[in-house]
């Protein structure tokens, strides 16, 4: 005899009925021809640009200014490539700033997506919720407990909401604590507290002051003999001056907005292990890494999970979650949110980071890998062919660097100009104009930046690309 259970019907029976697979088939065909046009860069069709224009100045009045980059995307993309409702086609290489991990329009992702919306509720939350909730937790913690502590997750639906969660987490546990410690360069969110953490006087101009940080040097890649010896006597200065006062340190361990920059296990790990002799928490900021590098988390690959106290990660999952050790679990009323996030992003995000588990995508020789090393090929065979754009890069203290790309896995960056930032922010809109949509990061100097939907991005694709970069950046040397 059947069990209860059994006879309860929910969407995954339903999603799994002949008559709706079906017709979720023939939309995803539907889709796939429709996206069979979209095979390469091309210009905007000259027969939309008034109601393009329409759509940018009708944005640009809703917000109260226009918008950085003159994009309004038609809905319809192929992988790398987007289409604007111009009718131009663009290599995205940006992605929402890393979210769009499989790029655009993706049909698996689409046919889970169409399945998740045959839920009850669009929204899930805290209070009510489905399995989708909890089956996303059980897999971010599957893996996030090799080789650490980490327990316990929390999911709520932003980078920066994840981010106050870990404050809240650590301050509670080191209560009475009210410090907190970050990299020089740090970026952490936009909220009224991240936007203190973030080491930007821009992003929390006309703020009042809500959190007492104190700052660390990042490693630098210039000087590596020197770094952990520099950052370690920064840490030991500011405990000095507040003693007990720290509650934890924030580490990006792939600075983001702050230039991508990376930093080996030795710099990190002598950080981590200062931070333990003085009842610190450690607080790894994977918002922008996970799923990016080499593993699910970059604390793994760098191995670092018995330092680990607090991790955040979001974007490319597109629900974001705190996740915490049992030590520093915190009592009933502190973390809550009416949402957790969208059905639909539910599911697709746990599909993605299924893919990219179990395709081959992670590891040394990995796909990210493959992806990272053709980048590089393709930029050092750039700089090679164009010297006169890839001077030494200028630092504020008067020295240059000759590094002039770097990055991990699928956060990649390179730096024409000398890192000017007027000739970058010119470079991003010249490519922009040619057909590739990159961004920038990082502050004396400038660097253009990378997040390509590494999920579905061939390494022979880098070729059209770069052409376009080219193209690009000759422009802007004409241009002076």
């Amino acid at each position: 005899m059947p069990t209860r259970t059994n006879l309860v019907a929910t969407t995954e029976s339903l999603a799994r009925s002949p008559v709706v697979a079906e017709a979720i088939d023939v939309i995803v065909r539907e889709l796939a021809g429709a996206q069979s046009s979209i095979t390469a860069a091309r210009p905007a069709s000259p027969e939309l640009a008034e109601r393009y224009e329409s759509f940018l100045a009708r944005q640009a009045e809703a917000k109260g200014r226009p918008p950085l980059y003159p994009y309004v995307g038609s809905g319809l993309g192929n992988g790398p490539l987007v289409q604007l409702a111009d009718g131009s086609v663009k290599w995205d290489m940006i992605n929402g700033i890393g979210v769009h991990m499989f790029g655009h329009g993706d049909t698996d992702l689409v046919a889970t997506a169409l399945r998740a919306s045959l839920s009850d509720t669009v929204m899930q939350g805290n209070l009510q919720f489905n399995a989708e909730v909890i089956e996303l937790a059980e897999i971010l913690l599957e893996q996030a407990g090799r080789g650490s502590q980490l327990k316990r997750c929390f999911l709520i639906n932003s980078g920066a909401l994840a981010n106050e969660s870990a404050l809240k987490v650590c301050f509670q546990k080191n209560a009475p604590a009210d410090r907190v410690l970050a990299f020089a360069g740090a970026f952490a969110g936009r909220s009224t507290a991240m936007v203190q953490i973030g080491d930007s006087a821009g992003g929390r101009e006309g703020l009042p002051s809500t959190v007492n940080v104190d700052y660390v040097p990042f490693f630098d890649e210039d000087r590596p003999e020197d770094s952990t010896a520099v950052a370690l006597r920064a840490l030991d200065e500011a405990v000095t001056r507040y003693p007990g006062r720290h509650a934890c340190f924030v580490m990006e361990l792939v600075q983001g907005e702050g230039g991508f920059k990376v930093a080996p296990r030795e710099f990190f790990a002598a950080l981590m292990q200062r931070c333990r002799e003085n009842g610190i928490g450690v607080w790894v900021d994977e918002i922008q890494t996970f799923g990016r590098c080499g593993e699910m988390y970059y604390f793994q690959q760098l191995d670092l999970g018995e330092f680990v106290d607090v991790v955040t990660i979001g974007k490319m999952s597109q629900v974001c979650a705190c996740l915490f050790t049992e030590q520093y679990s915190p009592r009933p009323g502190l973390l809550s949110a009416t949402f957790v996030g969208s059905t639909v992003a539910l599911q697709v995000g746990r599909r993605m980071i299924e893919r990219l588990r179990d395709g081959g995508y992670w590891g040394p020789h990995g796909r990210i890998a493959q992806l990272h090393a053709a980048f590089r090929d393709r930029i050092g065979t750039l700089v090679g062919e164009h010297p006169e754009w890839f001077g030494p890069v200028a630092y504020p203290d008067g020295r240059t660097s000759t590094r002039l790309y770097g990055g991990v896995g699928g956060m990649m960056r390179f730096t024409p100009f000398g890192g000017a930032r007027s000739r970058i922010i010119a470079a991003c809109r010249r490519m922009f104009e040619a057909g590739v949509i990159g961004f920038y990061c990082g502050r004396d100097p400038v660097h253009i930046r990378f997040l390509p939907p590494v999920g579905v991005m061939e390494p022979r694709q880098f070729d059209d690309v770069f052409t376009i970069v080219s193209t690009a950046l000759a422009r802007v040397a004409a241009d002076d």
